[in-house]
């Protein structure tokens, strides 16, 4: 039993504060005036009395009442159920100067009337509204009916003679001394909430689809804002949507009525559940991640960047369907042509209920076999349960669903799993309804008109628990006269003794424990909790067989050909066994079949065998997703160190070295489940009867084991049964035939039952056995982490992903002993300082330190785990790099022989045949999709010619290996070439590093993964050599020309002397250095020219100009690219700035501008000025020289006549309206090397100007 209320508070206006501009309230009185040993008073209480603010009002108002709702450090829940009144105060007012002489009255001042707010407030852990309703009206109607009753003997009867029972308990009827008759009821069930009709008022005001959303938005951990013009309305609506989560309990911050003063609360990154006055819409008008609700427009506003997750089907139509049904049932026969007169009439508090009942129903379908997905890790002393998250999404299908995988890592649920877990406890109405939904919707299908029948019968399981007690109460409540707060003369609140209250509270609490004591309450009942549907059951009717027993069949024998060394035979199926793999039911046989071969703790298999084995396994774990729903990768935990090779004396190589690069192996849950399951099934073993454990000590030990028992190699999967005694595929019918055996759950219920009648020695023995097989299980699965995460040639790092490291897990845990000091302790082995071996120990600690720790296991052992696993990773790591060592000696695997493609007539190979693999682009050709022998992904060589792109080679499949492909296009239509990163190729069990995709405009796509013996610079060597035939310099280097524009034997001899472009423009630069004077410097890297008499140089960055026609015209007319700009830079001395040598590059640069489209643009745009009669030669450039005009860039300024374009220069440019000019400033990209030699400007700017400018922007743009 516990007290109705705790404390009774009186909050009234500050009106010291208002003086100071400050408007709040304070606590006038509070009772009892000492804390309550086991619950602290709750300060801040006055900010809920008055949510929108403390302020003075011209009017009086009505009384007002509502419950706020105050969360303790301990995230306890206190109800604060609030009265306010108003009462009158008056206010000075300052008199005018003018009027001081004419006053008769003495010099008083008149005060201006106003109303300050008061507040009477009862603060309990209960949630009993109505009677707080009731109780804190009685004390209003006494003070302002000026009863002859004493307030004292009203507050101490609240606080300190009202006992309530806990629920289930019998009703309770009272008074509190001004005349009442009260009576309160406790419900039956303590984990059922109470709503009365909030829930029906709740879809009254925001309808069906606005609260499915809603509910959908704070199962997803989004936050959730309440706007409302009345606070009850803001508290009724939070609690409704609180209930409708049920049996999910919100974990997060509740707060129905926040306080103005507390409006920074909701930029919290934690979701939230609050409501805010509608007066203070506008103060929160800039949240971007909030859902706001209005309750009284009964609309709800989600920011663009969230989106509620829908609730899955069917569950939610089912759920939207009861809904409409219930509340609209003028629905269903809206198009009758004869409509009954009979329209079923429910109560608001009813319709409450079936609404609640619609969504108990759809939650008990959401997690339907739940059960089965429950691991016990510790039955003694106190039952540790987790969830298997994985197994459960996979069997129903509910991996990629967003709302379910939310849902299921929320805070909500791991508290659903620690209280509703342990498979003995007292029942409710939750576990019964889950024990039966699936028989229910069964029904539902074959008869419709059932489902409204279940509601109801739900819905009024829901009203007995609220209302347990048949018998009807007439309470006697007195109320005050309407319109009472409107009088005139009403006094102030008096002031209440306190020590009459406390001496009245204090006799109430001494008769309540002599009661209590007297009236024990009823221990509840504990029950066994109902299993409900297996989930593997619910699985396999939810989805269809994926393979059939043929596949099967196949598999199997290709394994047994495997393991009787008929590699041949293995070769020929195996094909068509990788494709099988890509079934559920295919991978979880492999896992059973290679169990089957493996007799004891090593399975030492030839180089084939290894490599066959080794390629099934990386395919059924491709194929399987990083959370292992089905549980592939745990099966194949003790298989992969169980199959080895002998590389050489003393050295073994195991299976797991070569099946590292699943992203599974670097899940955190995935460890953890695979942990705990194993641990179940070795506290099972700890409890069975002994004709069960004959069964287990059959099993071959695979790996270490547990004190107790020993370890199967398939862990917690089907199969495991005849693998524990040892048959093989003969006699599996008689393990069919053997009877089920108990489950895990079973076992514990049993256990928690018989725990009380068990001797202190017996208790002790039973938890120092499971803690040794917890610990010993940390042990092996230390190991194993070690095994799968260092990689084989530890200089590459770790090669799966990381992203997976710092997961959450499925529970909430701190209080980290990995990271803490107090256990940092010197292994005894030379730690391994590498980055691999610190990543390695780092994620072994955490995890060992994680489960160790919610399992119970001690601080000495959890100690020695930590000292241990340094040494471990240090021993693998030495152990490892033996047989990197021997691996590289092994022969490599014999390839096909690349096939040389037939050529045209006049094709030649620009490049030879890299080994690649074609693979499959997404189209449906040679990739047997259509029929037709899978001719896809083929192993061969691409080659590139003078015409085309052919890849030539075979089919990985050995049934079209005699076969030739062949895929082709001419290299001129290339239109996109893209690089295809790191990608694996099932048929031959690789991972790619390198890939292209080569698009043509002939229909035709080449998408190739390199072979691993391709190394980068040869993979970038081809790209280039594929974009210099695709696009030549010439028409004439096309293939299409070349035969017909045989060069001549003077061109041949030309081309022996000058052999490239960047030679002649080496020869025609010394030539004219020679020429105008200068002297060649000698210089191991570059060709340097110097005056003979020593200036002071100024340097200038110039370019020759053979090398750069060569260069735009490779570029397609545009400037040379970077890397060869810089190439064929080369620095000049300057002497002056006229010097000869320097005006000859610019005039030469300057005669390339006339081929430039550009140019012919600015020709064409009228911007250069045609010159009528002008004598040129083809092949000169005419210029002037003014030596008077100096250039800023240290040129003189020059005027050229260009053939057929006019006169082009920096200072003679001309436009049609002489506004802009043409500037040749950047006519060697000094200034600018992305911009066009010839530019644009306008006249009033020089290019001394636009030299400076472009300094000022980046890459002078």
């Amino acid at each position: 039993m516990s007290r109705l209320a705790d404390y009774f508070v009186i909050v009234g206006y500050d009106h010291e504060k208002e003086r100071s501009g400050i408007k709040q309230g304070k606590i006038i009185q509070r009772y009892p005036q000492k804390d309550w040993e086991d619950t602290p008073f709750n300060q801040g209480i006055e900010l809920f009395c008055q949510p929108a603010g403390w302020s003075l009002s011209m009017h009086r108002q009505p009384p007002k009442f509502f419950v706020s709702v105050l969360t303790d450090i301990d995230a306890d829940r206190h109800y604060c159920a609030c009265l306010t009144f108003t009462e009158p105060v008056a206010m000075p007012t300052s008199k005018p100067d003018d009027e001081d002489a004419e006053r008769d009255d003495g010099g008083l001042v008149h005060g201006a009337l106003m109303f300050a707010p008061k507040s009477l407030a009862l603060v309990s852990r209960l949630d009993y509204y109505e009677t707080f309703r009731n109780c804190i009206g009685i004390i209003y109607t006494v003070y302002i009916e000026n009863m002859p009753i004493q307030l004292e003997t009203l507050v101490g009867n609240i606080l300190g003679c009202i006992q309530v029972p806990s629920p289930g308990g019998p009703q309770v009827r009272f008074s509190i001394g001004a005349g009442d008759r009260q009576a309160l009821q406790p419900p039956l069930s303590s984990s059922l909430p109470v709503t009365h009709t909030s829930v029906y008022t709740f879809f009254h005001q925001m309808g069906i689809h606005n609260s499915l959303t809603l509910l959908s938005a704070i199962l997803s951990d989004h936050k959730v804002l309440f706007l409302s013009e009345s606070y009850s309305r803001l508290t009724d609506a939070s609690h409704a949507l609180v209930s409708l989560c049920f049996p999910l309990k919100y974990s997060y911050v509740y707060i129905p009525l926040l306080p103005a003063a507390l409006l920074e609360v909701l930029s919290t990154p934690t979701p939230f559940i609050m409501g805010v006055h509608s007066s203070l819409k506008n103060d929160i008008a800039d949240m971007l991640d909030v859902i706001v609700a209005d309750l009284d427009g009964g609309s709800i506003s989600l920011p663009e960047h969230i989106t509620a997750p829908k609730i899955p089907d069917p569950a939610y139509s089912r759920s939207l369907r009861s809904l409409f049904t219930v509340l609209h049932p003028d629905l269903q026969i809206a198009d009758y042509a004869f409509p009954s007169s009979h329209v079923r009439a429910t109560t608001p508090t009813m319709l409450d209920k079936e609404i609640r009942a619609v969504f108990l129903r759809m939650f008990a379908e959401l997690l339907l076999g739940y059960r089965s997905c429950l691991t016990v890790i510790r039955i003694h002393p106190e039952p540790f349960i987790t969830f298997h998250k994985a197994m459960f999404l996979g069997h129903r299908g509910m991996v990629e669903d967003e709302f379910m995988n939310k849902v299921l890592d929320s805070m909500s649920f791991n508290t659903f799993v620690s209280e509703r877990g342990p498979p003995y406890k007292t029942l409710d109405m939750l576990d019964e309804l889950y024990a039966s939904i699936e028989r229910m919707l069964r029904e539902e299908e074959e008869n419709p008109d059932r489902m409204l029948k279940n509601v109801h019968e739900l819905a009024q399981q829901l009203y007995i628990n609220e209302n347990p007690n048949p018998q009807p109460y007439v309470q006697k409540i007195p109320r005050p006269t309407e319109g009472s707060h409107l009088r005139i003369h009403q006094p102030m609140f008096p002031v209440i003794d306190w020590v009459q209250v406390q001496d009245i509270v204090d006799e109430g609490v001494s008769k309540q424990n002599i009661k209590s004591r007297l009236n024990q309450a009823r221990p509840q009942q504990l029950k066994m909790v109902p299993m409900g549907p297996d989930i593997v059951a619910i699985g396999q009717r939810q989805m269809a067989v994926d393979s059939s027993t043929r596949r099967l069949e196949v598999l199997r024998n290709c394994v047994n050909c495997i393991f009787e060394n008929k590699i041949a035979d293995a070769r020929k199926t195996f094909p068509a066994v990788l494709r099988t793999l890509k079934s559920k039911t295919a991978r979880l046989a492999l896992t059973h079949e290679f169990a089957l071969h493996v007799q004891s703790n090593r399975a030492m298999l030839e180089h084939q065998q290894f490599d066959l084995v080794v390629r099934l396994i990386n395919c059924a774990l491709q194929n399987d997703s990083p959370m292992d729903e089905h549980g592939v990768a745990a099966a194949f935990l003790p298989l992969v160190t169980a199959f080895c090779r002998k590389l050489c004396t003393g050295v073994i190589q195991f299976a797991y070295t070569c099946i590292q690069d699943h992203p599974v192996w670097s899940n955190v849950q995935f460890w953890e489940q695979t942990f705990y399951s194993d641990v179940e099934r070795h506290i099972r073993l700890l409890y069975v009867a002994p004709q069960e454990g004959l069964i287990a000590d059959a099993e071959p030990a695979l790996a270490p084991s547990s004190p107790r028992e020993k370890q199967s190699p398939l862990g917690s999967n089907w199969g495991a049964d005849a693998f524990r005694t040892g048959i093989t595929a003969e006699n599996r019918r008689s393990v069919l035939m053997r009877p089920p055996q108990k489950k895990a759950l079973e076992i514990a219920a049993e256990q928690m039952r018989m725990w009380p009648h068990l001797s202190p020695e017996e208790q002790q023995e039973c938890i120092q056995n499971e803690e040794s097989t917890v610990y010993s299980q940390a042990i092996h699965y230390a190991n194993r982490i070690v095994y799968l995460r260092v990689p084989l040639d530890i200089s590459k790092g770790i090669r799966s992903p990381m992203s997976f490291e710092e997961s959450t897990s499925n529970s909430n845990f701190t209080n980290s002993v990995a990271e803490s000091d107090s256990f940092d302790a010197e292994s005894g082995f030379e730690e391994d300082t590498s980055e691999v071996g610190a990543q390695i120990i780092r994620f072994c600690s955490r995890f060992v330190d994680k489960v160790c720790t919610e399992a119970g296991v001690t601080n000495e052992h959890i100690q020695s785990l930590h000292q241990m696993v340094p040494g471990v990773v240090t021993m693998h790591i030495e152990t490892l790099e033996a047989v990197f060592r021997e691996c590289k000696r092994l022969p490599p695997i014999q390839k096909p022989k690349i096939l040389t493609p037939s050529l045209l007539s006049g094709e030649e190979i620009v490049m030879g045949g890299l080994r690649v693999f074609l693979v499959p682009d997404g189209r449906d050709v040679a990739t047997g999709a259509n029929g037709g022998p899978q001719l896809l992904p083929a192993e061969g060589a691409i080659f590139l010619t003078t015409y085309r792109v052919i890849f030539k080679g075979t089919p990985c499949d050995p049934f079209a290996c005699e076969q030739i492909v062949i895929r082709c296009f001419p290299i001129v239509s290339l239109t996109k070439e893209k690089k295809i990163g790191s990608q694996y190729l099932t048929h031959i069990e690789q991972t790619m590093a390198e890939g292209l995709q080569l698009r043509s405009n002939t229909f035709q796509l080449i998408k190739v993964a390199f072979d691993e013996e391709v190394d980068s610079e040869n993979i970038e060597h081809f790209r280039k050599m594929l974009h210099r035939v695709s696009m030549p310099q010439t028409v004439y280097q096309m293939f299409s020309n070349i035969a017909a524009q045989p060069p001549t034997p003077l061109h041949r001899e030309k081309m022996a002397k000058n052999a490239t472009l960047k030679a002649m423009a080496k020869k025609t630069i010394t030539k004219t250095a020679r020429r105008v004077g200068l002297k060649q410097k000698q210089s191991s890297k570059r060709q340097k020219y110097v005056l003979p008499t020593p200036v002071i140089p100024r340097r200038i960055v110039t370019m020759s100009q053979t090398s750069y026609e060569s260069d735009a015209s490779a570029s397609g007319g545009e400037r040379p690219l970077s890397s060869n700009f810089e190439d064929e830079l080369s620095v000049i001395d300057e002497v002056g700035t006229d010097h000869p040598f320097a005006m000859l590059q610019r005039s030469n640069t300057l005669e390339k501008l006339i081929d430039r489209c550009y140019c012919k643009d600015y020709q064409r745009l009228g911007f250069l000025h045609q010159s009528a009669g002008m004598s040129v030669f083809p092949s000169k450039i005419s210029g002037s020289y003014d030596r008077n005009r100096l250039s800023p860039r240290g040129g003189s300024r020059w005027v050229h006549n260009l053939p057929g374009l006019g006169t082009i220069g920096s200072n003679l440019t001309r436009t049609k309206s002489e506004s802009f000019r043409i500037s040749t400033v950047n006519v060697n990209y000094t200034v600018c090397r992305t911009y066009p030699a010839a530019i644009v400007v306008p006249s009033a700017i020089s290019d001394d100007s636009i030299v400076k400018l472009a300094k000022t922007h980046r890459h002078n743009r």
